[in-house]
């Protein structure tokens, strides 16, 4: 499969009906969130509006082919394993997402998306576990969280931060004293992540000991210990 460069607009709109602009699909070890350890397929989409200053997926704001639903579909089922990520870029910002998740879970898949949290997440089939970024004022796009989509968090979702920095750990934890109750309590997990190469695992382990945040579950980024940090496709 040929890789071309879309324009954002175009990797945004995605053209017909039932096609999508499609930097990669692959199988892989999910690396993050409650379902870190499993095997997942995962389906990135073209395309982000924003820029985040730790970001480890610029070829996706890019790069990529338009793909059918059929044929994303066939792919996904090439694999032995039934969780599929949607992952980005940002793939809300292309529509036609809904229907494909819809599609999936009709399948029996389960299926996750890993959101900004710059977009509205409720039009997200209820079936599909939202795992949305609350950005830290480090990423450069803390401006960018759209707060309103902290009432529609339910059971199946997960919030992550991500955190580079004694300032990003502050607001982060800030975020979450100011949930509860609310958001913070209904909530499946809330991630609290290092920015790989700006914070070590044990700083940012101390702080969540010695804070006892409830709720809190600290994470690394499995696939970047097993792997190359920088590899693609796992």
């Amino acid at each position: 499969m040929s890789t071309t460069v879309l324009p954002v607009t175009t990797a945004a709109s995605a053209g017909g009906a039932d096609t999508l602009a499609i930097n990669e699909i692959f199988y892989s070890i999910q690396g993050e969130s409650t379902f870190a350890g499993q095997p997942c397929i995962f389906v990135r989409l073209t395309g982000c509006d924003l820029r985040c200053t730790y970001c480890d997926t610029e070829y996706a704001f890019y790069e990529g082919t338009r793909r059918s639903f059929d044929e994303i579909i066939a792919e996904v089922a090439r694999h032995p394993c039934r969780l599929v990520e949607i992952t980005g870029g940002e793939p809300l910002l292309q529509k036609r997402v809904h229907p494909l998740m819809a599609r999936l879970c009709d399948l029996g898949y389960t299926v996750l998306i890993e959101t900004s949290g710059a977009h509205d997440i409720g039009p997200v089939d209820s079936r599909v576990h939202r795992i949305m970024d609350l950005k830290t004022p480090g990423s450069g796009e803390c401006a960018r969280n759209r707060l309103a989509n902290l009432d529609l968090l339910g059971p199946r979702d997960e919030v992550k931060f991500v955190i580079g920095s004694a300032e990003d750990y502050d607001w982060a934890a800030d975020q979450v004293r100011a949930g509860i109750p609310g958001w913070a309590d209904r909530v499946n997990a809330i991630l609290f992540s290092p920015v790989f190469g700006k914070m070590t695992p044990l700083e940012l382990a101390t702080r969540v000991l010695a804070d006892g945040l409830p709720h809190v579950r600290m994470q690394l980024q499995m696939h970047k210990l097993i792997w190359e940090p920088n590899q693609r496709g796992v």
